[in-house]
């Protein structure tokens, strides 16, 4: 929920004399009371673990301790952003991910939603084989010729929707959907269908917009979600049966509507 709906939560709970605060800086700290009347609330509430808001609500706090547990994590958000504002010799994006294309290992990969296939094109220099997929054929039609005039022949392009993949099973071992999710009509079955498609030991990619309120997406961008949470990404990878997972929030963007990109992680072990 927004900073405005919790807090007018939060002030309901202190009026029923339910909770306390305090003020620290800027910040309004809040906590329960320490009392019968609290204590017997939360043992109802633990009680109502058939609502779907309660499974939803301990995704979230699970998140939120690992986060706070997480200082390394905690020192790059503080960096987020800093990054290429201030000129350091040698240093670029570029050469950033030339570098973790060595790194990369031999790989049977799948890009879903690959649009016209640069991400996928970057990937086949180093992978086994690589799979874009896109339900345009004008897409597929303009990836495959850029990848035969450049000599890519570990590089397929297939028409194909994220919900039924031309692509058989356990034949891939890194499937990535970037920036495609949104567009999917049942974004469950296509985290379903990237499951289907990896080997035991897979490891699916997210990379998509985080939750919005910037309702023209949908007709400027044909988008058909206000992208998604990092519960609800946690959510549908594990709902599709990918373990450890991880989810964090790794870009923000510094003009209006200031989207945010999120990044979900999940191995398929069987």
């Amino acid at each position: 929920m927004g900073q405005s709906r919790i807090s007018t939560h939060l002030a309901q709970l202190k009026r029923a004399g339910l909770a306390d605060d305090r003020r620290q800086g800027k910040n309004i700290l809040y906590r329960l009371r320490n009392d019968d009347a609290t204590r017997s609330l939360l043992a109802l509430l633990r009680a109502q673990t058939g609502l779907p808001e309660a499974a939803a609500d301990t995704r979230a706090l699970q998140l939120a301790l690992r986060r706070r547990a997480d200082k390394t994590r905690a020192y790059f958000d503080e960096l987020a952003g800093k990054f290429g504002r201030h000129y350091v010799p040698g240093r670029s994006w570029k050469a950033l991910a030339e570098t973790l294309l060595l790194l990369l290992p031999p790989l049977d990969i799948a890009d879903l939603g690959a649009g016209e296939g640069s991400f996928s094109q970057l990937l086949s220099r180093r992978a086994k084989s690589v799979i874009a997929v896109d339900n345009s054929q004008k897409m597929v039609d303009f990836g495959s010729d850029l990848a035969r005039r450049n000599g890519l022949t570990n590089l397929d392009y297939r028409l194909g929707d994220l919900e039924s993949l031309p692509i058989p099973n356990t034949s891939v071992d890194l499937a990535f959907l970037s920036q495609a999710l949104h567009h999917a009509t049942h974004p469950t079955r296509a985290i379903a269908e990237a499951a289907r498609i990896l080997r035991p030991g897979g490891r699916m990619v997210v990379l998509d917009l985080k939750k919005h309120n910037f309702e023209e997406a949908r007709e400027m961008y044909a988008d058909l979600w206000l992208g998604f949470s990092e519960v609800e990404l946690e959510a549908l990878m594990a709902g599709a049966g990918f373990q450890a997972v991880e989810v964090t929030t790794v870009y923000r963007e510094q003009q209006a509507p200031y989207f945010e990109t999120v990044l979900a992680l999940g191995v398929k072990l069987s």
